[in-house]
């Protein structure tokens, strides 16, 4: 198994072999830890092409859990700022119930693609939310506002959706804490 799983990688990760994904979708299937950790090594690397197959086979691994701090890690690299799309896109095959913070950092600091599909995420995606969360969220927030040009046409857009967010989540806790008063 170890021999296959080694030559699905070099297949993979081959400039050459036009059908790269196919040999992405195998790892996939095959799906164990060891081939969780190869994958992740590879998402890891220099090689964008390769960590972007990598990032797409990781998602449709049914127990992907150890792979999602390192996904998250590759995305928010600045230097991928630009050309993580992909990556954000890969973020939809994991439980994200309790990254509400990652997606929303993507969501405001991300590029055009990355930022639409954080917000995507943040709108579908069931969360672990806690006051905790929200404190963070505001200091993300802030950070954005300290750090973008507010007369901006896209800043009043990701303004009034993050006011709504605020909104529905203190609406959240208010409503938890009159159900514990019963």
């Amino acid at each position: 198994m170890e021999n296959k799983i080694e030559d699905y990688i070099s297949r993979m990760c081959d400039p050459t072999e036009k059908d790269a994904y196919i040999f992405a979708d195998k790892l996939a299937k095959i799906g164990d830890e060891a081939v969780i950790q190869r994958l992740i090594e590879i998402l890891k690397s220099d090689d964008h092409e390769n960590a972007q197959l990598a990032a797409m086979a990781l998602s449709k691994i049914k127990n992907n859990f150890t792979a999602l701090e390192p996904m998250l890690e590759v995305i928010h690299k600045k230097e991928n700022k630009l050309s993580n799309g992909v990556f954000v896109q890969s973020l939809e095959g994991f439980d994200l119930s309790g990254k509400f913070i990652d997606l929303f950092r993507i969501y405001l600091f991300g590029n055009f693609k990355s930022s639409a599909l954080a917000k995507e995420m943040l709108d579908t995606v069931e969360f672990e939310l806690t006051p905790r969360v929200l404190k963070k969220m505001e200091k993300h927030w802030n950070h954005f506002q300290n750090n973008t040009d507010t007369n901006s046409n896209e800043f009043e857009i990701k303004k009034m959706e993050v006011e709504e967010m605020f909104e529905e989540i203190k609406e959240i806790f208010s409503e938890d804490s009159t159900t514990n008063e019963l």
